[in-house]
């Protein structure tokens, strides 16, 4: 492997003379999180499992919780979905002997603590409980594990179908097919012409990003790959000018991000003024990376980012979702990904 700046392909990006942002980092984001646990309590409430086989009355009782995230992405007309889901479900079985009569009730529960696009083509773990030990509690639970089992994984995999198909957003995104394009989204160059420039509006106003991200590495690593021009341009592969000094300016992503230094600590602090091509003229957000080093070789590293518009110029409003994102995805887990800083 090449050092940085010594011209290896797979770290320098070359200057491209189309201005074309090699990242495509334009998309429209729909939060499908409580779509998903509407859905899926949909799917799954009052479900009957067995109705009198062999004297055992079994039924889901509910979707008791969805936790973790999903959404939707759409870029250049293509469908990504991205969920991390774990779900947990409630149960209830009754035995009746010959003549009808109860002889036990019990309740239990299914915890699904992974459903993923990532394992979009394979069926989630189960963990199914039961809060009887007897022996008619466990053969009630044996019924809902050889029942019930495969009627949940039947109904997560119409969950999965749906999210591939775009989720809430799939009326919305039939009509994004008849819009005019142009109207690129955060972390994207902007358009290099547009007719119609729709000025962020007042009421929308502005929101704060908060994220904190923990990397295997000592503190000063992590401020140096951020301060480090050759380093952005190796692990997000596009064009990056990053000035050291307190007043200097940087571009980033291509220019799809410019701003100033407004504070430098080595090791320990970044602020920077921050704007996106694609905002209106004169809004800029401020970041503040804090770098925090508990124990040796572990560094804590706290993002504050504020003042930013909840729309852009063209009047997308999924600037703030997009821009978490981007932090996240394409520059803490880039550098996790590339520098092997992962826990």
């Amino acid at each position: 492997m090449a050092k940085y700046g010594e011209g290896d392909k797979r770290w320098i990006v070359e200057e491209r003379p189309d201005g074309a942002n090699v990242h495509n980092w334009h998309w429209a984001e729909t939060d499908c999180l409580e779509w998903s646990r509407n859905l899926l309590s949909k799917l799954l409430d009052d479900l009957p499992v067995l109705s009198g086989e062999g004297g055992l009355h079994v039924k889901i009782r509910k979707v008791d919780r969805v936790d973790g995230e999903a959404y939707v992405n759409v870029r250049k007309g293509k469908i990504i979905p991205g969920y991390e889901l774990s779900v947990s479900i409630s149960w209830e079985g009754e035995a009746k002997d010959d003549n009808g009569q109860s002889l036990i009730r019990v309740d239990g529960s299914v915890e699904i603590p992974y459903i993923s696009d990532e394992n979009a083509d394979e069926d989630p773990e189960l963990k199914v409980t039961v809060n009887d030990d007897s022996p008619i509690g466990r053969r009630l639970k044996d019924a809902f594990i050889a029942k019930g089992k495969p009627l949940v994984l039947e109904k997560i995999r119409v969950y999965v179908e749906s999210m591939s198909q775009g989720g809430p957003a799939k009326e919305e995104l039939e009509a994004k097919k008849l819009a005019p394009k142009g109207t690129s989204q955060s972390f994207a160059a902007p358009p290099k012409e547009a007719t119609v420039v729709k000025e962020v509006k007042e009421k929308k106003g502005f929101k704060t990003i908060k994220l904190t991200e923990k990397f295997n590495c000592r503190a000063i690593d992590m401020y140096q790959i951020l301060m480090d021009e050759n380093r952005w341009k190796g692990f997000t592969q596009s064009n990056a000018r990053i000035s050291k000094e307190v007043g200097g300016e940087f571009s980033i992503f291509d220019g799809s991000v410019t701003g100033t230094n407004v504070e430098l600590q080595d090791g320990k602090l970044i602020v920077q003024k921050w704007r996106f091509g694609n905002w209106a003229d004169g809004i800029h957000s401020t970041v503040r990376l804090t770098f925090d080093e508990p124990e040796s070789g572990i560094t804590v590293v706290k993002l504050v980012q504020t003042d930013v518009p909840e729309e852009d110029r063209y009047g997308n409003e999924t600037v703030v979702e997009n821009t978490e994102r981007g932090w996240r995805d394409l520059i803490f887990h880039k550098i996790r990904a590339i520098f092997g800083f992962g826990l």
